[in-house]
């Protein structure tokens, strides 16, 4: 009984910290679940036939109860809360390089400008062999692992051993940690005369500011149109979200709203200080963009500020409440949820308790032909909604439908292709390209960003002797074209890919879009609705 007491007390103790309307519809009488539970977790703690662990017993517990529910809703270990918080808080703090794994070896691809490995003298290209003298090259150490030793409070010292092309023995470099900025903005540069883009890779915490830097960069060139990328944009903030919207809207416009059964509807409006009312937006969107991303592109549609292109987005539309629990844990409970200003719900359907078919969703999308042929996407007439000013047909249902439809080129990668990078074959064979040859590169083209790359993408070409190599490594791990497949067009793909890549290594992640959009459907599509 005693082993009772204690729970029911801690159970009594996390209701204070409840809103009194929740304390008043819950009661721990006789027949209350909480204590049915508290009564299952007593035996089975003192009575079970083996030894059981109680902190496993109660997340198990609370994971059941969440999978019940819908398939946004979910528990997280102290651990998982960290790795979920950190991009979107917009910083971490540790030695400040970016890397990919070649073969067992962290090799940096870039450096954080002004962050701690590049005052000290840390290179693109150099390789960490150790980490305060314990080996992190040649032992299969995990990504994770490295990466803990690599990180730590702001102020601490790290003592890296580096291999560096051309110089026989170990460097040594003392690097004191610092705040590493995460930046959301991927991308940001003029794509033709008049016409910016920027591409956002999430929502978060710096999101807002990220973007207003970039178009205040980009009306300084001349922008007076907005291609804004969020493709691939799995969401984050909402508030982050609406700030940017506020940004290309007037005073008193709704952005968005949330409602659920016990959290009223909350409004979020335009302030009508955005620094960007006027010039034309596009915004692009696929399958992947979610969240915060459909509350953008929808708000855009609605209120008739711009057009949608690309593919269905997601349909992520609900809204999580985070409950911190005491060690750290904790749960995010769906609470409400999204509607755009014309009250089209984004959140997709879904059966409570059947998470596996909900993320199955996206292939059974692309099984049905829906990525490729729009008229595959079937709307009842129950689901019409009308935009805000010009009173244009929209859509609800799940997801924002985008106003011009860009189908997904099935054709453009060959399965050679998509093998080959599923592999690993093309990025390591880029880094080891990138490691032997960023000096020279360099000295040919440049550092400066914007010399250097104009003179790179029009002159440069991906070596031959580059393709052979990747080819002939698929060989060697059993990966050969089948009968019949394109391999010019594979080889063009590649070498499209490498360019791009290797642009990213010399200067910045804009360049490897610049190289890519060229190509890129979407982007072409919105270029002509922009003609």
């Amino acid at each position: 009984m005693q082993r009772l007491l204690q729970i029911i007390v801690a159970l009594v103790m996390a209701l204070a910290i409840l809103p009194a309307r929740s304390q008043m519809r819950m009661n721990l009488g006789n027949d209350s679940p909480l204590q049915k539970l508290a009564i299952a977790h007593m035996y089975i703690s003192n009575l079970y036939v083996d030894s059981v662990d109680d902190k496993k017993l109660a997340e198990d517990a609370i994971r059941g109860m969440i999978e019940k529910l819908d398939p946004h809703s979910a528990y997280s270990t102290p651990k998982e809360v960290k790795a979920f918080n950190e991009p979107l808080q917009g910083n971490f703090e540790g030695v400040g390089v970016q890397f990919n794994m070649l073969e067992d070896t962290l090799l940096v691809v870039q450096t954080i400008t002004d962050g701690p490995s590049e005052k000290v003298g840390i290179l693109a290209g150099d390789r960490f062999v150790n980490v305060n003298d314990t080996a992190i090259a040649g032992v299969k150490m995990s990504k994770e692992d490295i990466m803990r030793r690599l990180r730590g409070p702001k102020g601490t010292k790290v003592r890296i051993g580096v291999k560096r092309s051309g110089i026989k023995d170990i460097i040594y470099f003392t690097v004191t940690r610092d705040k590493i900025p995460l930046n959301t903005v991927d991308a940001t540069y003029l794509i033709r005369p008049g016409v910016g883009y920027v591409r956002l890779g999430s929502f978060g915490a710096t999101s807002h500011q990220e973007v207003v830097d970039a178009i205040n960069k980009l009306r300084s060139q001349g922008m007076r149109d907005l291609i804004l990328d969020l493709q691939d944009n799995g969401g984050g903030y909402l508030n982050a979200a609406a700030d940017i919207l506020n940004e290309f809207l007037e005073e008193g416009d709704l952005l968005v709203y949330t409602q659920g059964r016990v959290m009223k509807r909350q409004e979020f409006r335009a302030r009508g200080n955005g620094i960007f009312r006027n010039g034309r937006i596009v915004v692009l969107i696929n399958e992947f963009s979610a969240s915060a991303s459909e509350i953008v592109s929808g708000a855009i549609q609605d209120q008739d500020r711009g057009i949608v292109v690309g593919r269905r987005s997601f349909g992520k539309g609900t809204v999580q409440r985070p409950v911190d629990l005491p060690d750290g844990s904790m749960i995010r409970l769906t609470v409400a949820r999204y509607y755009t200003p014309s009250g089209r719900c984004i959140q997709k359907a879904y059966e409570k308790g059947r998470k596996d078919d909900y993320d199955h969703d996206i292939d059974n999308r692309y099984k049905h032909g829906e990525f490729t042929c729009a008229d595959s996407i079937h709307f009842a007439d129950s689901l019409k909604y009308k935009t805000l000013k010009q009173g244009r047909t929209v859509y609800g249902g799940g997801g924002i439908m985008p106003d011009y439809f860009v189908p997904l080129d099935t054709t453009r990668y060959t399965k050679y292709h998509r093998e080959l990078s599923a592999k690993s074959v093309i990025i390591n064979a880029n880094l080891r390209y990138a490691e032997k040859n960023r000096k020279a590169l360099l000295k040919k083209y440049g550092k400066d960003v914007e010399t250097g790359f104009k003179a790179f993408n029009a002159d440069y070409q991906v070596p031959e002797a580059l393709l052979d190599e990747i080819f002939e490594e698929g060989r060697k791990q059993k990966v050969e074209p089948k009968e019949g497949e394109d391999l010019e067009k594979t080889r063009r793909q590649i070498a499209l890919q490498l360019k791009a890549l290797i642009a990213r290594d010399l200067w910045t992640m804009t360049e490897y879009f610049r190289v890519i959009n060229e190509e890129s459907d979407a982007v072409k599509c919105a270029l002509e609705q922009l003609k």
